[in-house]
């Protein structure tokens, strides 16, 4: 077995500790516990069974479920990752009833201090499911579960698995309130954890980065890398852009002076035969991602790396990735947007281009150049520009329009597109010279 690969089950299995560590703090807060291990907590309660033991049995009952919405041909391809659930359900069980036992010294007095218990479940929880995403070898027997619903029902992972913690909550409730005449095991804190667990793994994401080297990051070629592209001597120009600011019209503009490939909207449809997605889907749900926070928290998938996740935008983010790198391989050209100044940063030949204008030249262009009407105009801009920094953000952990990440920031709206694009024509003539 690879090094690296060896080191990415180990740095699994800490994670996998890491969890039920945290599920167990979270759980002796006694202010419920999480969605995931609601069912098997209540049972504990009126049954001889320990925490962990139900958690076993649990999950070996998704192992069955997973079997009656696979194909034959789906078992036997994704056999090792079906295969792995069973060691991993007999570790993570196992280190519920370790933790519980190790934090049986822990009565929180007071409503005060269950609720630091209970944060301090929280951020611990987000800890090891952070680290989990980081070594990206296999998934727990819940969220597998749900990979296999959403492929074979066609729907969101994020969907499918509020439903899935909807359910086992659900089934909390009508448990305890059968067994033991009350309700027990389901509070608060059972919600605090579904919503609060999510943003702090992406907070603390940027700082595993630390682990790339030691698990051999970007070594081997993954579904979503985004590591170099072969090293062919041509620059190719990447155009991110504010809307209104005429950056698709530069970017004609340029690749017509340049007589090299222009690629917008044409990215659209190579998406398409990439990841099997609708033309309709992608020219909807491309370079966008809803700024609504509470959405965000309950739907995107936190909890597995985009080579495990189901997620259509996350497949459609990968697919695109995939396209504009092979765009870039093949000769010099013009990308606009689609983060493919991120995709293609290790790129040697890349110019990374921001363009962007004042409030009352975007309305004007808009109004003159995009056709939008008046009173919509403005409510417009804000909501795509809102819409490229939570997508831009979200799959690339920058910050969107910061001139640190471009090689050229460009103030459309105090020059004529020409103007613009001289000076790109400029930057990529002297980039011909050096690449």
């Amino acid at each position: 077995m690879d090094k690296f690969v060896f080191r990415r089950y180990c740095l699994f299995v800490v994670s996998v500790f890491i969890n039920a560590f945290g599920i167990a703090f979270i759980t002796k807060a006694l202010l419920g516990t999480s969605p995931i291990t609601s069912v098997t907590y209540v049972l504990s309660m009126f049954t001889s069974y320990t925490m962990g033991q139900w958690t076993i049995a649990l999950n070996l009952l998704f192992m069955l479920i997973d079997l009656l919405f696979m194909r034959p041909r789906e078992l036997k391809d994704d056999l090792r990752m079906f295969l792995l659930q069973i060691p991993i359900t007999l570790c993570f069980g196992t280190f519920i009833d370790v933790s519980m036992s190790a934090l049986s010294w822990l009565h929180p007095a007071g409503y005060l201090y269950q609720l630091v218990s209970l944060a301090a479940g929280c951020f611990i929880l987000a800890v090891g499911i952070g680290l989990e995403v980081k070594a990206d070898i296999a998934m727990v027997a819940g969220e597998y579960m749900v990979r296999v619903i959403s492929k074979r029902l066609r729907k969101e992972f994020g969907y499918v698995k509020l439903g899935l913690d909807v359910t086992l909550v659900l089934v909390s409730c009508v448990l305890s309130l059968v067994f033991m005449s009350g309700l027990y095991g389901v509070r608060e804190g059972t919600v605090v954890a579904a919503l609060v667990v999510g943003p702090i793994v992406r907070f603390l994401k940027p700082y595993y980065r630390v682990l790339d080297r030691w698990i051999g990051e970007g070594r081997t070629a993954r579904p979503a890398s985004v590591s170099a592209v072969k090293e062919e001597r041509y620059p190719v120009v990447t155009i991110a852009r504010e809307y209104g600011s005429g950056g698709h019209l530069l970017g004609e503009l340029l690749a017509k002076r340049l007589g090299v490939s222009f690629y917008d909207k044409e990215l659209i449809g190579l998406a398409a035969e990439e990841s099997g997605l609708t033309r309709k889907y992608i020219s909807e749900n491309e370079q966008s991602m809803s700024p609504v926070w509470l959405k965000n928290i309950i739907f995107q998938n936190y909890e597995s790396s985009l080579n495990l996740s189901l997620s259509s935008r996350d497949a459609l983010f990968v697919a695109q990735s995939r396209v504009i790198r092979r765009i870039a391989a093949k000769g010099p050209c013009v990308i606009i947007g689609r983060c493919a100044d991120f995709i293609l940063k290790d790129y040697p030949g890349v110019i990374k281009v921001f363009c962007y204008s004042g409030a009352d030249e975007a309305y004007a262009r808009c109004l003159k150049e995009y056709g939008l009407p008046e009173e919509t105009a403005a409510a417009e801009i804000k909501r795509v520009n809102q819409a490229r920094v939570a997508h831009y953000e979200y799959y690339t952990e920058r910050k969107w329009g910061d001139p640190h990440n471009y090689d050229l920031m460009i103030n459309t709206g105090s020059m004529e597109l020409s103007t613009a694009c001289d000076l790109i024509e400029r930057l990529y003539k002297n980039r011909l010279e050096t690449v």
